[in-house]
C-alpha cells in the first residue's frame, strides 16, 4: 500500500483584515512588474483568488507576509478590505532569513526576469541567506551566481587590493577563478607582481584553467601575447552555437574560440 503524503508545512485557512498584513523591511523595497499586477488583479476578480498568500502571526492583529507579495498587492489594486490567508501554524513556523528566500525566489518564477533584475535577486538572496543557499534556491550553480554578483562578490580580503594593486575586473575574474578566499588571495599576491599587459592572459587562463599550477598559467600567458590574431567570420547560426557553448562553459566567446581551434588544431 502507497504511502500517504504528509506536506512539511502545516497551516490553516482563515480570513483577515489585510491591514493585519505586514511586510518585511527588504520586501517593501523591491519593485514589483505593475503590468504583471494589473493581470493578477483582473484574474483574481475574474476567477477568485486562487492560491492565498502565506503569512505568519507575529503579533497581537499583526500577520508577517511569507509569500505571495504580488497577489497581495494585486487584492490591494482591487480595494479588498480583507483576504483569505494561509497562517502557518507553530509547528512549522518560518525562519525569516528561509521566509526572504523563498519569497524572492517566488518572484522570479512567476515572471521572465532581466539579467539586472536576476543580479539584483542574486545579490538581495546573498546578503540575507549565504552564497551557498542563494544558488540553490534559485537553481544556478556557485560559478554561474558569482558572475550575476561579479564584484558584490569579492570578500573584502579581495577588495583590499582594489584600486592600488589591482582593478575590480582583475579580483572579480580571479574570485570567479578561485572561489576559495584564501586560495584566491594568494593567486592576488602572485598576480599583482606580474606586468599589466601579461596580466591580462594571466587572468585569461586562470579562468580557463583555474587548478593550473602558476608556472603553468604564466607561461600560459606568455603564449598569449605572442599569439597571432585571427579575425573569424562566423555565419549567424555558428555564432549563436559558439555562444551558447561558451555560456554553457562559462568562458568569454573568444576564449571558447581559441580553445576549440588550439583543440582542432591539436589533432591535425
Amino acid at each position: 500500500m502507497a504511502r500517504r503524503f504528509k506536506s512539511p508545512i502545516s497551516y490553516r485557512l482563515k480570513e483577515i483584515p489585510i491591514k493585519y498584513i505586514k511586510v518585511w523591511k527588504d520586501a517593501q523595497a523591491r519593485r514589483l512588474d505593475r503590468e504583471g499586477i494589473a493581470d493578477l488583479a483582473r484574474s483574481i476578480k475574474n476567477e477568485g483568488l486562487q492560491n492565498p498568500p502565506m503569512v505568519q502571526k507575529s503579533g497581537k492583529n499583526e500577520y508577517l507576509l511569507m509569500s505571495g507579495q504580488r497577489r497581495l498587492a494585486a487584492l490591494k489594486r482591487l480595494g479588498a478590505k480583507k483576504a483569505n490567508v494561509l497562517v502557518l501554524t507553530n509547528a512549522t513556523r518560518y525562519d525569516i532569513e528561509d521566509a526572504k528566500a523563498a519569497s524572492v525566489v517566488e518572484n522570479l518564477h512567476r515572471n521572465k526576469m532581466s539579467t539586472k533584475d536576476m543580479t539584483s535577486a542574486c545579490v538581495f538572496l546573498t546578503s540575507s541567506v549565504g552564497k551557498a543557499k542563494a544558488a540553490r534556491s534559485l537553481g544556478i550553480s556557485l560559478p554561474t551566481l558569482y558572475n550575476y554578483l561579479g564584484f558584490a562578490a569579492v570578500p573584502d580580503k579581495l577588495r583590499a587590493f582594489v584600486p592600488k594593486e589591482l582593478s575590480r575586473g582583475d579580483v572579480t575574474r580571479i574570485f570567479r577563478a578561485a572561489p576559495n578566499v584564501s586560495k584566491a588571495v594568494k593567486i592576488a599576491e602572485r598576480v599583482i607582481k606580474i606586468d599589466k599587459k601579461l596580466r591580462v592572459q594571466y587572468l585569461r587562463a586562470l579562468i580557463r584553467s583555474p587548478n593550473a599550477t602558476h608556472p603553468k598559467l604564466l607561461k600560459r600567458a606568455k603564449l598569449g601575447l605572442v599569439r597571432q590574431k585571427v579575425t573569424l567570420n562566423l555565419s549567424k547560426s555558428n555564432a549563436r552555437k559558439l555562444k551558447r557553448i561558451a555560456e554553457k562553459n562559462d568562458m568569454e566567446v573568444e576564449d571558447q574560440a581559441y580553445k576549440i581551434l588550439g583543440a582542432y588544431l591539436k589533432k591535425r
